[in-house]
């Protein structure tokens, strides 16, 4: 009689973190992997990451077979593809997410962050699924003088990013599943790093320096490698943890030391002003203002705060739980990704 094998579904399969987490467990021997996707062009992109991943791990014997993935068209606000995509799933990694600070797309946000969570979450329900990882962010957690930690209490005021309102409300979705039987675990990653995707997030800090970034900012938050987002989920899927979060943050640092450490790793010339509060201010309102003429928000009120804010999180939750884990040091991270930001500006 041959064995059933339950098939992993992966959500968000096109993003970085989704990306990374299916070359891995590709890579480390699991063969019934099932991945969302939009866009033809995006798989593309995955392929492309496959093939980069496997040549830098030829030393470690390490490789992954991109066609071991079986892709499913589907939007997490399309209750019938996913339904399909859901058939024969014991496991869910939840990653797809609308990231933007922007308060005009609160509404775009709302749909596809907490109505798309909202319907994984009934879906995992519906089809029994043993275990799901929702991938949060450290926006859904509370301020703090002190530390942050998973215990920091988020409140609801009006210096919250839209997008923390969504990510919020999207664990709430989540933990509403647990009371319904669902086992999770959550996970809230700082800044995230990695390679592959440098039109968006953080990979834009990438470009910008290659492109001569002159401007650092005084503050400091949670950053932290998407390969060790990526392993942090894994070892906590395979783990007998149950309905826990856990802050994923490698390193809390300034963000001028993470610039000039990129910019060392590009080999290009490191940020050396430094910008004033009054100036953040003034660039985010006329920013607002030329978005009312119909020019795409680059900056905004509370990106311009999180600039000067001085954040500290506090990871060693994780640490308890998984007593051999090490996050990556960070010139390490900047350096392999800025290898791959270079080797991708010559293709």
């Amino acid at each position: 009689m041959t064995n059933f094998v339950a098939m992993i579904l992966v959500t968000g399969g096109t993003g970085l973190v989704g990306s990374h987490l299916l070359w891995q467990l590709v890579a480390q021997g699991e063969n019934k992997i099932r991945a969302i996707y939009r866009t033809e062009a995006k798989i593309k992109t995955v392929e492309a990451l496959f093939q980069w991943k496997n040549k830098q791990a030829e030393a470690t014997n390490m490789s992954a077979d991109f066609s071991q993935i079986e892709w499913i068209q589907a939007d997490v606000t399309d209750i019938p593809a996913l339904t399909e995509a859901f058939a024969g799933v014991a496991k869910v990694y939840h990653c797809a997410a609308l990231v933007s600070f922007n308060p005009k797309r609160f509404d775009e946000l709302q749909k596809n962050n907490v109505e798309g969570t909202a319907n994984i979450i009934n879906l995992c329900l519906k089809h029994q699924v043993e275990k799901c990882c929702y991938v949060s962010s450290v926006a859904a957690l509370g301020d703090s003088v002190k530390a942050i930690t998973e215990e920091t209490h988020w409140e609801a005021n009006k210096e919250n990013s839209v997008y923390s309102i969504s990510k919020f409300a999207s664990e709430m979705e989540v933990w509403r599943g647990t009371q319904e039987g669902l086992g999770v675990v959550i996970v809230n990653p700082g800044v995230i790093l990695g390679e592959g995707y440098y039109n968006s997030g953080s990979g834009t800090m990438f470009k910008q320096i290659a492109n001569g970034l002159k401007f650092t900012v005084p503050g400091s938050t949670g950053f932290v490698d998407v390969i060790d987002v990526v392993r942090a989920m894994i070892l906590l899927m395979q783990s007998d943890v149950h309905n826990e979060r856990f802050i994923l943050v490698g390193h809390n640092l300034a963000f001028e030391t993470v610039l000039k450490n990129t910019a060392t790793a590009l080999g290009v010339k490191s940020p050396s002003k430094m910008l004033k509060k009054w100036q953040l201010d003034l660039t985010w309102k006329i920013d607002w203002f030329l978005s009312l003429l119909g020019k795409r928000r680059r900056l905004t009120k509370s990106t311009a705060k999180s600039a000067f804010t001085q954040t500290v999180y506090d990871a060693s939750k994780l640490k308890a739980e998984l007593a051999d884990f090490e996050y990556t040091p960070i010139k390490e991270t900047l350096q392999r990704v800025a290898k791959h930001f270079n080797y991708s500006q010559e293709r």
